[in-house]
């Protein structure tokens, strides 16, 4: 049976483990969205992943509402981002950005402009000065240009050396705004019916193979529970014929982050929805949430997941992979540094080695 450290073929992507990174919002990059030297080491320091996930990168300026988050829609961008892959490569490891466009969740603060969505709504928030505004509903040419937004945030991701792309479809933002029937209305080939609102999803990652390939292509979905404000329904109705028409389209992987009653970092009793996805979707399967090492395990050895990517864990164990094969004690993470600019709580977590010396 399979074991994490077992290696496995991502599509094209050849990965040595299928301990994962998941990505991780850090916001080290530059007022414009430019990836900084900082940013090397940190991705660097963690190549001993099967892959590397990046954080968030926009797509474009509308779509990108996060301050200091990178982006792969300017020239300064691409090539800032090469020393990091390049990095990565030399290390041994494997890297895909993932390319995100925020939709509703787009700040204007950051921005300067009215957020797009699947329909007029405004995002919640937790607190009671909400910084998101009131979403204006895409047209069919600002759909065509989303969807060219990722193929070229995609075609920009290769020409910096990333080995592919993963679309950002979970959490509540653009691509899930149109698959949930909470935040789209829509009455035309966009919405409705499950298989209406999947057409958006399904056209972005058809522009983005059509750019890189499929099997340089991946997705995150988010199917069970609600997140940042975005919910179905009835989710098996719409993230179980998803993953078979991503399935379909041959891409490289599907991630889904999976809440639990009993999350750390959002909880929905929802069920998961991994064992039937798993049934339509024969292709790399990598789950994401809570895992601890045993569990992961567990899920790879039975097959239900191919691969488990790893988010927390790695932001304080740059060296999870080699602690995991170790059974070695895992470094606690800082929650205050994990948006703050500079090294602290970004590249200074001690390796195994360090740690014994000292």
């Amino acid at each position: 049976m399979p074991t994490l450290f077992d290696p496995i073929q991502l599509g094209d992507i050849s990965a040595r483990n299928r301990i994962l990174m998941a990505p991780l919002t850090r916001g080290r990059s530059t007022a414009e969205h430019v990836p900084t030297s900082i940013m090397i080491d940190y991705y660097r320091q963690r190549a001993g992943a099967g892959v590397i996930i990046t954080e968030g990168t926009g797509v474009s300026r509308l779509g990108l509402g996060w301050p200091n988050a990178p982006g792969l829609w300017t020239d300064a961008q691409v090539e800032a981002w090469k020393p990091v892959t390049a990095a990565v490569h030399e290390a041994g490891g494997k890297i895909v950005a993932q390319i995100w466009h925020m939709g509703r969740l787009a700040r204007p603060d950051v921005t300067g402009l009215q957020p797009l969505s699947s329909s007029v709504t405004r995002a919640p928030y937790h607190k009671p000065e909400n910084p998101y505004a009131e979403a204006r509903a895409a047209t069919l040419d600002d759909i065509k240009r989303a969807q060219g937004e990722y193929a070229t945030a995609a075609r920009n991701a290769i020409a910096a050396g990333f080995d592919g792309v993963q679309l950002h479809g979970a959490n509540g933002y653009l691509i899930d705004q149109f698959l949930r029937d909470n935040t789209n209305f829509r009455d035309d080939d966009y919405g409705g019916s499950p298989e209406n609102r999947i057409r958006f999803m399904k056209e972005a990652v058809e522009a983005v193979i059509a750019e890189v390939g499929a099997g340089r292509t991946a997705i995150r979905l988010s199917p069970n529970g609600e997140t940042q404000g975005a919910d179905d329904s009835n989710p098996e109705a719409v993230f179980v014929p998803a993953a078979k028409a991503l399935n379909d389209l041959g891409i490289a992987f599907l991630e889904l982050r999976e809440l639990s009653p009993t999350g750390t970092f959002g909880a929905s009793s929802v069920p998961k929805l991994s064992p039937k996805i798993r049934q339509v979707f024969e292709r790399p399967l990598i789950l994401n949430q809570d895992y601890t090492f045993e569990a992961a395990q567990a899920d790879v050895a039975s097959g239900l997941a191919d691969g488990v990517s790893f988010g927390r864990k790695f932001i304080a164990n740059p060296d999870l992979v080699d602690r995991f094969r170790r059974g070695a004690e895992l470094n606690a993470d800082d929650f205050k540094t994990w948006y703050t600019p500079g090294p602290e709580g970004y590249i200074d977590y001690p390796v195994l080695e360090q740690q014994a010396a000292e």
